[in-house]
């Protein structure tokens, strides 16, 4: 039986013909003269992806050939994003409503080809976005800072799955000038970077946005001895590190001059290497506020007040320069009138990341009136895998609740939470649910998207890659965060540590996890022989993965008592073997960043084994 052609996000409108057209060594790929030579770009895309996956070498033309297999051309329209593709009898022609519309035509082709190769079904696509802005949010600062060669690669996705907006968060992870201090001990992005990126994004239809921390989440730039003064808290310098202290704490002080010329200092030479119109000046988690240094002033006239006139200094100084201001909407959600404050340009970015999420923070901003993007999240962070699940029915609620309240975008997030250990690469099913149900409301049903995501994006045959990861996914017991907190509730002696334990059905479960999870390692292995064999490579984080859930979960039953001593020695080496591999897969993707810190935590935990083992724990 002949397998379905997908495409994701699934078209507005598809029909099928019956017969194929058959691509041929002769053919070419004719940009019509109606295409602007940026479209040419577009067209290599479109022709090293026919080399690849039909083994011809199509040559580009211009103008007109008597032998164009496929016709690239642009009908100005009002959907610019929109694209009409046709394959028949006489060949293929893609339609954009202008070059970002042609290239999501040509994207489109490209997953057809990966399923097909050169013998390409008849079919009608007439195809268009539901959801103007659908960007995605990769975090550069709690511990990775990706290689210049990953961002691209991610770019490459995004695109692939037309995506129009990229942001990277950044703290301290930027070579600021006059900032050494700050970023010192990290490997921060250049300026040539981010406008090397920003050049390569331009190029497949990605607004590369920047955003900067400019209020709360201020750890290292507020642990300096040159701006420690400005913290809302006292003395932040003298507080020893902590992956749960750099995310609670570190908000500046909102009352002071010297903190708003600070910041806007560093938003401006950082907005300066971006074409975007946007900048987005984070404003989230703003903790401490009106607990230490404006706290005589927040007792007068409140915090929402302290917060809401910091925030719109920010915005105006951003309005000045020409762009349109973005924040975050935890905070602003509690008083949801003061949006009203805001210069009129201001987006509210609305996370929440909840499988059940409800729709009350969207209705709410909704009705004060502000203008907003619904943002979900990929379920990564303080996780060895991505909790797929979980992120599909967050993505799918919260795109859905953007529709209803007339949001203008989309942002998926992916954090990096206690040292990012997750790897960046697992992400990308969470980033495809966003960019299907941005583009197309229609919502497939889970196991109807991951059977086309484990085709389009894995070349898995079986169609099952995504089913067997999300099972995985779920057999965590005693996870990252847990193995986090405990560990620095012991260093740090604060006297919690029981807190972070396996209770007696959480040790049940992870005994059981153990078996399930190297059975479905199991079935993921024999899964490759259905994988075309340049895709199985990226099934090496997946393994990784699955081997840290089975590890720590062994981990948190030693802990509990349920470990004998030799297993204890055995469990020590099983985990230093297992981070040998673990570091080499993170210098892949990432620089050094702060790989120590996840270092750090791991040996401790093999010498803590080594301590319980001798029973001097």
């Amino acid at each position: 039986m002949e397998k379905q052609v997908y495409i994701l996000p699934q078209p507005q409108h598809k029909k099928d013909g019956n017969g194929s057209f058959v691509l041929k060594y002769d053919h070419r790929i004719l940009l019509e003269s109606s295409c602007k030579m940026e479209s040419y770009a577009h067209a290599c895309l479109l022709q090293q992806e026919v080399e690849e996956q039909a083994g011809l070498e199509l040559e580009i033309t211009r103008g007109g050939s008597k032998k164009a297999g496929i016709c690239l051309a642009v009908e100005e329209s009002d959907q610019k994003e929109g694209y009409r593709l046709t394959i028949e009898k006489g060949g293929v022609r893609i339609v954009g409503g202008s070059a970002r519309g042609l290239l999501y035509g040509v994207q489109t082709l490209r997953q057809i080809l990966r399923q097909k190769g050169a013998n390409l079904p008849f079919m009608e696509i007439e195809d268009c976005p539901q959801m103007a802005n659908r960007g995605f949010y990769h975090d550069v600062t709690r511990g990775r800072v990706p290689k210049l060669s990953w961002l691209k690669k991610l770019a490459d996705i995004l695109s692939f799955y037309k995506m129009n907006q990229l942001q990277l968060y950044i703290e301290h992870t930027y070579l600021f000038e006059g900032l050494s201090e700050m970023w010192r001990d990290d490997t921060p992005l250049t300026a040539q970077d981010i406008l090397e990126l920003d050049e390569y994004c331009a190029g497949l239809g990605i607004e590369l946005v920047p955003s900067l921390s400019s209020f709360g989440h201020l750890y290292k730039l507020l642990r300096t001895s040159t701006y420690c003064e400005l913290c809302e808290m006292p003395e932040p310098e003298k507080e020893p590190f902590s992956m749960h202290d750099r995310m609670a704490h570190h908000t500046i002080n909102a009352s002071r001059e010297e903190s708003y010329e600070l910041l806007t200092g560093l938003i401006g030479e950082y907005m300066s290497l971006f074409r975007s119109q946007y900048f987005n000046i984070g404003a989230d988690e703003t903790f401490d506020l009106g607990k230490g240094a404006t706290k005589e002033i927040a007792d007068k006239s409140g915090v929402e007040r302290l917060y809401i006139d910091f925030v719109n200094k920010l915005c105006q100084f951003v309005v000045s320069k020409g762009k349109i201001p973005m924040f975050w909407g935890d905070v602003i959600c509690g008083f949801p009138e003061y949006i009203r404050e805001l210069p009129k340009e201001t987006i509210c970015l609305n996370w929440g990341y909840a499988p059940d999420q409800s729709e009350e923070s969207t209705e709410k901003l909704a009705k004060a009136g502000a203008v907003q993007y619904v943002c979900p999240g990929v379920g990564g962070w303080n996780q060895f895998m991505n909790l797929y699940e979980s992120c599909y029915q967050n993505i799918s609620r919260m795109c859905t609740y953007g529709a209803k309240h007339h949001a203008i975008g989309m942002l998926n997030t992916d954090w990096g939470d206690f040292g990012h250990v997750n790897d960046p690469s697992l992400s990308i099913p969470g980033i495809i649910y966003g960019a299907a149900f941005s583009w197309n409301l229609n919502i497939l049903p889970k196991e109807e998207i991951d059977r086309q995501i484990s085709r389009i994006a894995f070349g898995d045959r079986s169609e099952t890659v995504m089913a067997i990861l999300s099972e995985l996914s779920k057999k965590s017991v005693f996870g990252w965060w847990k193995a986090v907190m405990y560990q620095e509730a012991m260093e740090l002696q604060r006297g919690r540590e029981k807190e972070y334990l396996l209770g007696e059905e959480e040790q049940k479960c992870a005994a059981q996890s153990n078996g399930e999870i190297q059975e479905l390692l199991t079935r993921l292995a024999a899964v490759m022989e259905e994988m075309d064999s340049s895709m199985r490579k990226n099934l090496r984080p997946c393994f990784l993965a699955g081997e840290a859930m089975h590890i720590f979960n062994r981990i948190g039953l030693a802990l509990s008592g349920k470990e004998e001593r030799q297993d204890l020695i055995t469990l020590a080496e099983d985990l230093e073997h297992w981070f040998y591999h673990y570091k080499k897969q993170w210098r892949v993707l990432s620089q050094e960043s702060e790989l120590f810190q996840v270092t750090h935590i791991i040996c401790w935990y093999a010498d803590w084994l080594r301590d319980l083992a001798k029973g001097e724990k």
